[in-house]
């Protein structure tokens, strides 16, 4: 198991893609770093009232939104890219166990996922902390290590979309058709949940794969088209789910067909 890891590491890091889609990420999170900057300039520039409505937190959380469509995209061209060239045969071939195969990949996957969406959301929280310096904006108040756990889990988050988009282009074997899964499960599904008439709307929202680590932090959800009627626990386990389940459908697809 330890060399099909290897292998499949070897594979990531030799595709330019994850190169490109890893800078990207990490450009984004800069760049959300900048922000903070212009918006405690902007700060410094407003009135009481004003300074009681103006909120930082959306703008923290872009970093990991983003990674997770990034990662996702990453998943998919893991799977996706040996279909195109055929190279997916000379793997099954080097190693004929269907499920150790998708199972190494997967572990390399997930942990590059873990990596970069940990790295980016809380260098996203620190950052931005450090940009807007002392002041008091009204929801950054507490202290980091009240922030910490949200921001963790939404790195996990990340990890999580890495999978499923490696599932989905294993199911689907089309970089293309699985990216475009990938992206209506990232935004798109919970925009049109967000507009169906309630409590639906709340109730589905709430099973939102990118809404559930303010639901495993336990913060409310009101700033955002996600619900927030999971608790901690039930919310974990949902995100679980959404790693695992496609995975072992893929297994069993990947187990029963031609490659």
């Amino acid at each position: 198991m330890l060399d099909a890891v290897a292998a499949e590491w070897w594979k990531l890091r030799s595709l330019r893609s994850t190169y490109v889609i890893v800078s990207v990420t990490a450009g984004f999170a800069v760049f959300v770093v900048l922000l903070a900057v212009q918006q405690a300039h902007v700060w410094d520039g407003l009135d009481a009232a004003q300074r009681a409505r103006f909120l930082l937190r959306p703008l923290q959380e872009l970093g990991g939104w983003v990674a997770q469509l990034c990662l996702g995209v990453l998943g998919v061209l893991a799977a996706a890219s040996e279909y195109r060239t055929g190279m997916v045969r000379t793997s099954l071939v080097a190693m004929p166990s269907r499920s150790r195969f998708l199972a190494a990949k997967a572990v390399v996957v997930a942990l590059t996922g873990l990596a970069v969406g940990e790295a980016v959301s809380i260098g996203c929280l620190l950052g931005t902390r450090l940009a807007v310096g002392g002041r008091p904006f009204p929801d950054q108040r507490a202290s980091i290590a009240h922030d910490l756990p949200g921001f963790a889990a939404s790195g996990v988050a990340v990890a999580v979309f890495a999978l499923l988009g490696l599932a989905l282009g294993v199911l689907l074997r089309s970089a293309a058709g699985a990216i475009v899964a990938v992206v209506l499960l990232w935004h798109v599904v919970p925009l049109l949940v967000y507009h169906l008439p309630g409590p639906w709307n709340e109730r589905l929202g709430s099973v939102m794969l990118s809404g559930l680590p303010t639901e495993i932090a336990g913060l409310s959800a009101r700033q955002s088209i996600y619900g927030d009627l999971l608790s901690p626990p039930a919310a974990a386990a949902v995100l679980l789910a959404y790693a695992f389940v496609p995975l072992a459908f893929a297994g069993l697809v990947l187990a029963r067909r031609d490659a």
